[in-house]
């Protein structure tokens, strides 16, 4: 195994982005660079031996700093939605920004995806790590607490892409971390992903209203387009007459999951045929939203100059529930003062 680095660009700040490259030992690579720990590539072997770069991203370091889709993106301090852009924590409301009609996405437009991080390398024989880092301030997005935390990604040679998120703050504050990467196990540049099957481990899903904001409420996927239960092509059910998916232009939404919380499980998989790639999906985490690009702006320029569009690639970002933070009933991504806490995602390829 090996890592190398080159230099990515100066960001508009005037600070020195690099990208690093994780070799294993059978011919799978995952490339990241230090400017907000994003995940740039992820190349891996077909069943005929043939690379492909199976995330969507860009060339420059230019496009990560707009990124609006959050190609390959670190999301924090609190991953997907909250309702009116405002929570409450021991009695106090914060309100912080309103960059999805009245609601919040993704923290705000400058997410964890857009900052420098601090980087620290670890190697052993069968594994490679690298270990972003920085300090969020107090009230930095409008959350409380100064926030200590990373995200580590671990290559090993099992062709396991290990992601281990660590946080401890000095106040109360929320922490729910995900990775937006979108995969298209064919290769980035190869179209559409509705011929490629998923399988989800989940009975429910987190029932939403306008703005795909969670009620507290939860659907059964039985006989729904939304039931991943049995293995079937993403395209299957997509355009069903189905209000959820109408609402959100196709998939977008938070599968509630069928894990214990106490170990690391396999919650989906993703299988294209065709190559023959396979991507298990494992994590501690409570839920994951499945999302399929539904928001891609058409003509979409990426790596190589490939283009994407709609549904060019899918997401397995695992989370605790949008909205948590303001539903009770739902796992809580609250965290207490000097607690630390670690959750682990990992995406695991193969072929068959």
């Amino acid at each position: 195994m090996q890592i190398t680095e080159k230099p990515f660009g100066i960001t508009r700040e005037g600070e020195k982005a690099t990208l690093y490259t994780i070799a294993n030992d059978n011919g799978m690579e995952v490339v990241v660079t230090n400017y907000g720990a994003n995940i740039t590539s992820i190349i891996v072997p077909g069943k005929d031996g043939k690379k492909a770069d199976v995330v969507l991203g860009y060339d420059t370091l230019a496009d990560y700093e707009v990124n609006p889709c959050f190609f390959g993106s670190f999301i924090g301090r609190h991953a997907n939605r909250i309702a009116d852009a405002k929570f409450t924590l021991n009695g106090t409301t914060y309100q912080i920004e309103v960059n999805d009609g009245v609601n919040n996405l993704h923290s705000a437009s400058k997410s964890y995806n857009k900052f420098l991080y601090e980087v620290e390398v670890y190697k052993e024989e069968d594994e490679i790590s690298i270990e972003f880092s920085r300090l969020s301030p107090d009230m930095e997005q409008g959350f409380p607490g100064n926030l200590d935390y990373s995200v580590t990604y671990t290559l090993t040679n099992d062709n396991e892409l290990v992601i281990e998120y660590y946080a401890v703050s000095d106040k109360d504050t929320i922490a729910n971390f995900t990775n937006h990467s979108y995969f298209n196990l064919a290769g980035h540049n190869s179209g559409p992903i509705l011929d490629q099957e998923v399988f989800i481990d989940s009975d429910k899903i987190t029932t939403v209203r306008e703005g795909l904001i969670p009620t507290g409420e939860y659907t059964d996927v039985t006989g729904t387009p939304m039931d991943f239960r049995t293995m079937k092509k993403l395209g299957k059910d997509i355009k069903a007459d189905y209000a959820p998916l109408k609402m959100a232009g196709g998939y977008d939404h938070n599968y509630v999951l069928n894990t214990s919380g106490d170990e690391i499980e396999k919650v989906a998989e993703l299988y294209d045929a065709k190559s023959g790639r396979l991507m298990e999906v494992f994590t501690d985490l409570p839920g994951m939203q499945l999302y399929t690009g539904n928001f891609i702006t058409e003509g979409t320029i990426g790596k190589g100059k490939a283009v994407y569009n709609k549904n060019s690639g899918v997401c397995f970002e695992t989370q605790y529930y949008p909205n948590s933070c303001n539903i009770p009933s739902f796992p809580s991504p609250v965290i207490k003062a000097r607690e630390e806490v670690e959750t682990v995602t990992i995406y695991k390829f193969s072929c068959r």
